[in-house]
């Protein structure tokens, strides 16, 4: 599988998400000049441009996985009922939303230019939908798989990009963030609900 296809193949897998229609939503579109959809969500729009650099495609998968992690753990702070849970998100905001300041500031000084957009994909936007509907034990048992999916899809595309990518900063981005994902992921996988 090609360096492209994994990315794709992340940026697909990265969903399982949900969202609370927040003033940050609306920040973090706006930052990344996504279209909202009537959830508050970025939607795909469909557009015939060129394919996107491998650099691109890697800042937007970034920035996808933050704002849905974002999002989906703004819904667990309202719908969860375990107070790991809760914990659990708040620690998740405060880290994408850190993790999203750090790739715009090293986005910015690229040449060419790349700037991340935080469309979420089919999947993640079904999860979110899903995780939605749900409250209580419900609502935790499918936050906790949800978070165990995208952080072990994010921490796939972290490493193939660390080791094939073709922006030295965005590489080293993707490196510096490896342990950071890795904990993360063994904190979903280790939430007793």
């Amino acid at each position: 599988m090609s360096f492209r296809s994994t990315i794709l193949a992340a940026t697909a897998v990265l969903a399982l998400g949900a969202c609370s229609r927040g003033n940050d939503t609306t920040q973090i579109n706006a930052m990344n000049g996504s279209d909202l959809g009537a959830t508050g969500m970025a939607t795909a729009t469909p557009t015939a441009t060129a394919p996107a650099s491998a650099g691109q495609s890697f800042a937007n998968t970034a920035a996808a996985s933050d704002a849905f992690e974002i999002e989906t753990s703004r819904l667990a702070l309202t719908n969860a009922s375990a107070p790991a849970v809760k914990r659990f998100a708040k620690a998740m905001i405060d880290a994408h939303e850190a993790s999203t300041a750090k790739l715009k500031t090293v986005t910015a000084g690229l040449s060419p230019a790349i700037q991340p957009v935080a469309t979420l994909s089919a999947e993640q936007q079904q999860t979110l939908e899903n995780l939605r509907a749900a409250k209580g034990n419900a609502f935790d048992s499918a936050y906790a798989a949800a978070q165990s999916a995208a952080h072990q899809q994010t921490l796939d595309a972290l490493k193939a990009y660390a080791a094939t990518g073709d922006v030295p900063a965005l590489k080293t981005f993707a490196q510096d963030l490896v342990p950071t994902v890795t904990a993360h992921l063994n904190m979903a996988k280790g939430l007793k609900v």
